[in-house]
């Protein structure tokens, strides 16, 4: 193609062997970045969509008698609730279970009074007064307190924001390292070749075909940099996915990318090169203005 062609020997300098590489592992950064930005947006979607619309109703731990005394007080009143639109009895494992990330193995936990826990579906649509209900259930069994969700979920919420705050910060701080990095290796080539460049000027070539060599140079290597720092991005996500799935902790999320997510990461090559081409050529008819 003849808009790769490039008529000066750029390939010949020593200073733009290492660009690919630089530009490489900067996006080998981005890439994690943005995949963790993506990949816990996925997970909070899924918590809020898990959460929302559900109630938890926790019992105190009391003698067997007493507490299934409670417990049937409490499903009693659920029951007797309009916005509410069925309830689960968790049984003993399914308690341990849940507490077995803080306590560790449900076997540890045999001889230790657990708390009864009713998980609630509200209708679609329905809200309920949480201080009124916690009033009233707390009235009809001693000990009783109910959790909608909310503090736990705001705190995800701040934590996915200062993580896409810091994938931002991350990834702008990469765009401009690379800026900097290419223009530094295009003022070097410039300084190189400056006798070449007289020369062609004198045959009557413009800064703009003399601009063009350096930003065809500038996208071969942004473009095979890109490529090898998104491969060895994608083989990590790869790896991690494979050592978190063995986890099995319902505190980890899976890191797992959906298609559309993988294709946005595939994008980053092509805007690593973009990014080389634009830079070379401002670059190049900025410092041959000067000149002239």
């Amino acid at each position: 193609m003849s808009f790769l062609r490039s008529d000066l020997p750029l390939n010949q300098d020593a200073s733009g062997r290492f660009l690919p590489w630089i530009i490489g592992f900067m996006v080998y950064f981005a890439a994690l970045a943005l995949a963790a930005t993506m990949a816990l947006d996925e997970a909070l979607s899924r918590w809020q969509a898990g959460l929302t619309g559900t109630l938890t109703v926790q019992i105190t731990p009391a003698p067997a008698e007493d507490l299934a005394v409670r417990v049937d007080q409490v499903v009693g009143l659920l029951k007797g609730t309009p916005a509410v639109a069925g309830i689960e009895l968790l049984n003993d494992d399914d308690v341990a279970h849940l507490l077995e990330p803080w306590l560790g193995p449900s076997e540890a936990l045999a001889g230790l009074p657990l708390p009864a826990l009713i998980a609630v579906n509200l209708r679609p649509g329905a809200t309920v007064d949480l201080a009124a209900l916690q009033q009233r259930l707390a009235e009809a069994a001693p000990g009783t307190t109910v959790d909608d969700h909310g503090r736990w979920l705001s705190d995800l919420v701040t934590l996915a924001r200062s993580v896409k705050l810091l994938g931002a910060i991350i990834l702008s701080l990469v765009g401009a390292a690379a800026v900097i990095t290419v223009i530094f290796v295009t003022r070097t080539g410039l300084s190189i070749h400056r006798r070449v460049i007289e020369l062609v000027h004198l045959i009557g070539a413009r800064d703009a075909y003399i601009a063009r060599q350096f930003e065809t140079h500038a996208l071969r290597l942004g473009l095979a940099g890109g490529l090898l720092g998104v491969a060895l991005a994608a083989l990590t996500l790869l790896a991690l996915g494979q050592i978190v799935g063995g986890i099995e902790s319902p505190l980890l999320p899976p890191l797992s990318l959906r298609p559309w997510q993988w294709l946005v990461l595939g994008l980053l090559p092509v805007a690593a090169a973009a990014i080389a081409m634009l830079t070379a050529r401002l670059t190049v008819l900025r410092s041959l203005n000067r000149v002239m």
